[in-house]
């Protein structure tokens, strides 16, 4: 791992913590799939411990955008899960999985780019 230099601000510190966050945060969504759901569920955490820190600056758009990806996904997964019996399940699920690998990707590459989710009201 390498040094900081001496002529970064504390500011530029905290966003480069708060920014390998949000980096462990995707890494954990993404894990996800792997590893049951649990990744999930330790991303969130992390984003619901760590999310004052970030307010005010442009991370703040990521770590909404993971704990609403999240709920998203917790919300698919339990619809898919009580309408499986009923054949609309299955296609939930797909759907759920879909919009989760989306917002994983859009939340990655806007991170990489140092700049905010463009979340439309």
């Amino acid at each position: 791992m390498s040094e900081l230099p001496n002529n970064q601000t504390e500011a530029e510190k905290k966003l480069q913590a708060l920014k390998r966050l949000a980096t462990t945060v995707y890494l954990c969504q993404l894990l996800a799939f792997a590893f049951a759901g649990l990744p999930l569920l330790v991303g969130a955490f992390i984003n619901f411990m760590n999310r004052s820190d970030a307010e005010g600056t442009w991370l703040e758009s990521h770590f909404n955008w993971q704990i609403q990806t999240v709920w998203m996904s917790l919300a698919g997964f339990a619809v898919a899960g009580l309408t499986l019996d009923m054949g609309v399940g299955l296609y939930i699920l797909l759907i759920t999985v879909l919009l989760l690998v989306y917002r994983i990707m859009v939340g990655w590459i806007a991170l990489s780019a140092n700049r905010a989710v463009a979340v439309k009201k």
